[in-house]
């Protein structure tokens, strides 16, 4: 240790002062974008102040200098820290118990079996042993979300067998050290479970959709390094079925703790924190009692300090950023960057996707990973909305954008660890890891402009639900919340062309009843009739006729008429056929005998 630290020392005012200069850009640009306050705070949190402090104290300032008196007020804080949406969310179980299983696994020979039963079944390829660090990376940055803890353990078990493999240095100390955030693409990811917790998402759905981008990223490192194995010639172990058997089955209690989790959580036998509750249970059983590789005595106490430590650091922060959260929402600041966006012409789909990336790449550096996606998400949801982006898109840019910032130089925490763990200047750790920066760039373009890789998974379900709610008889909401960002969950909006056709305002259409429609050939009900109704009743017709006169206008003489009923007409019309001419009409109160007997007739 003394002797990297004399390393260190000796080229610490090159580092000083581009660290500084760096410190110096990134205060600037936020001085420039976000005024005296967000300068301090970027200042504060770059020269190493706690970022729970700088959160928290951030979100007091802010409601101290409110420009409105009645919400100056200190206790905005604690009501949404406190609240049901984030210390009722089971992912605040999660954090704790994964980060602990973690620690477990580094602190016993885990890492040295998942190492051997890889190399059993990869070292007959082109780069087998290079594609075994990829995949042992991120098998243990899935349950320590991208802590360091990987690079630790995994690296440092690693680089020395790389070295002695026949590979370069300079490839070696940068696999290794992009190794620690490999695994943040990867189903029940501690960042992704966050991001699940903060928009609203399915976690499930969340946990299929990445399966796709996530395979393409390590596919397409494990490419690079058959391809670094070829150039440099690194010699092949011959593939031994005996040794790949046996390294498999010494394995065989830690592959169950994938088979625990995917169980209990595809059969609703437990939820999320359940799950985790007994995933932890195992591995501190198996590793205690079956492998005997810790022991309760000397080693629980330390793990469980350690792992607990982080933990709570993270949900500290946590807290701290979701108190800060509350007050953009609250504000409306997206909506204001939003409005400047537009008026400066950034009113394009692609524009918004370079801008996006290129500030939650910057805040990744700046910040822990699952502060980033807290105070991220508020600000670009909105935007995300206008531009239609979908809900698996923008999360599967937000984690590979924090992929590709724990490695970036110049403030990437990657490299701060990694130049610890291997007593490394970090200056000189920017070179190595560029090819590997290159790679992760290029797969968030491609994952960026092609959001079909992040949706294409889920799309089964989507259609399951516009046919169920096809069924009903109702709007396919819940199709609509995969489709694409809503910030309103209780007024969903479709997101299709075709679909705000169909569903104007986001409602059913309304069913236009045709004039034919309206006519029925269904007797009256009785006590419905309407005055001309009752006026057709009495002269002995189905319905008024063209041209009556209005009930209540009628003369005296029509009156007549209508008490003699159809018969009158009837016996006109029979008359005329007869050849008779009809008898003229008396006036009333001047009939016969006559007249009167054929009224009484009916004739």
């Amino acid at each position: 240790m003394s002797a990297g630290v004399k390393d260190q020392d000796v080229v610490s005012p090159k580092a000083a002062r581009t660290a500084f200069g760096a410190i110096g850009g990134v205060v600037a640009l936020l001085g420039a974008l976000g005024g005296a306050l967000a300068a301090l705070m970027g200042a504060l949190a770059l020269l190493g102040a706690p970022l729970f402090a700088i959160m928290g104290g951030a979100a007091e300032l802010a409601w101290l200098t409110h420009p409105n008196p009645d919400q100056q007020v200190l206790r905005r804080l604690a009501s949404d820290v406190f609240g049901p949406y984030f210390a009722g969310s089971p992912i605040i179980t999660t954090i704790p118990l994964f980060t602990f299983v973690g620690y477990l696994m580094a602190e016993s020979k885990t890492p040295e079996r998942l190492v051997r039963a890889a190399t059993a079944w990869l070292g007959w390829m082109p780069g087998g042993l290079a594609i075994v660090c990829v995949i042992a990376s991120a098998i243990f940055t899935l349950f320590t979300g991208g802590s360091g803890v990987t690079i630790i353990a995994v690296g440092g078990l690693l680089l020395p067998a790389l070295r002695k493999s026949g590979y370069s240095e300079k490839f070696s100390l940068g696999l290794v050290t992009t190794g620690g955030s490999l695994g943040l693409l990867l189903p029940w990811a501690l960042p992704l479970l966050v991001y699940a917790m903060i928009t609203g998402l399915d976690f499930q759905l969340v946990n299929k959709a990445v399966l796709l981008p996530g395979g393409f990223v390590l596919a397409l490192l494990s490419a690079y390094c058959v391809y670094v194995g070829v150039k440099e010639n690194i010699p092949r172990q011959k593939f031994d079925v005996k040794e790949a058997l046996a390294a498999t089955w010494a394995f065989k209690w830690e592959m169950g703790v994938f088979v625990l989790l995917i169980v209990s959580i595809k059969t609703q036998l437990a939820g999320i924190d359940e799950a985790a509750g007994l995933i932890a249970a195992y591995t501190l059983a198996i590793e205690v009692w079956v492998y005997k590789d810790l022991t309760f005595k000397k080693d629980l106490v330390r793990i469980a300090r350690g792992s607990m430590a982080l933990a709570g650091a993270v949900i500290l922060i946590l807290a701290m950023a979701n108190a800060l959260v509350s007050y953009v929402g609250d504000e409306h600041l997206p909506n204001k960057v939003l409005d400047a966006m537009l008026n400066l012409g950034f009113d394009k789909t692609w524009q918004f996707l370079i801008v996006m990336n290129v500030f939650l790449l910057v805040l990744g550096m700046i910040m822990d990973g699952f502060s980033a996606i807290l105070v991220a998400v508020p600000l670009v949801l909105p935007f995300a909305s206008y531009f239609g982006l979908g809900p698996f898109h923008v999360a599967i840019m937000f984690v590979l954008n924090l992929e590709l910032a724990f490695s970036c130089p110049p403030l990437g925490l990657n490299l701060f660890i990694s130049s610890f763990r291997f007593n490394r200047p970090v200056i000189s750790l920017y070179r190595v890891v560029m090819p590997f920066v290159g790679l992760l760039t290029f797969a968030l373009l491609v994952v960026t402009y092609v959001p079909r890789i992040s949706s294409q998974l889920v799309r089964g379900d989507i259609q399951k639900w516009r046919q169920q709610a096809e069924k009903e008889n109702r709007v396919p909401s819940e199709a609509w919340f995969l489709e694409c960002v809503q910030l309103d969950r209780n007024n969903p909006k479709p997101c299709t062309e075709e679909d705000k056709q169909k569903y104007p305002n986001g409602q059913m259409p309304e069913v236009a009843v045709p004039d034919d429609a309206q006519k029925t050939d269904a007797p009256p009900v009785p006590g419905a009739e309407d005055e001309d109704d009752l006026d057709a009743l009495i002269r002995g017709n189905g319905a008024p006729e063209a041209g009556a006169k209005p009930v209540g206008s009628e003369s005296e003489d029509d009156l007549l008429d209508a008490i003699k009923g159809a018969g009158g007409a009837a016996t006109a019309d029979a008359d005329a056929d007869a050849g008779e001419a009809p008898k003229p009409k008396a006036k009333v109160g001047q009939e016969t005998e006559d007249d009167l007997m054929d009224l009484i007739k009916g004739n």
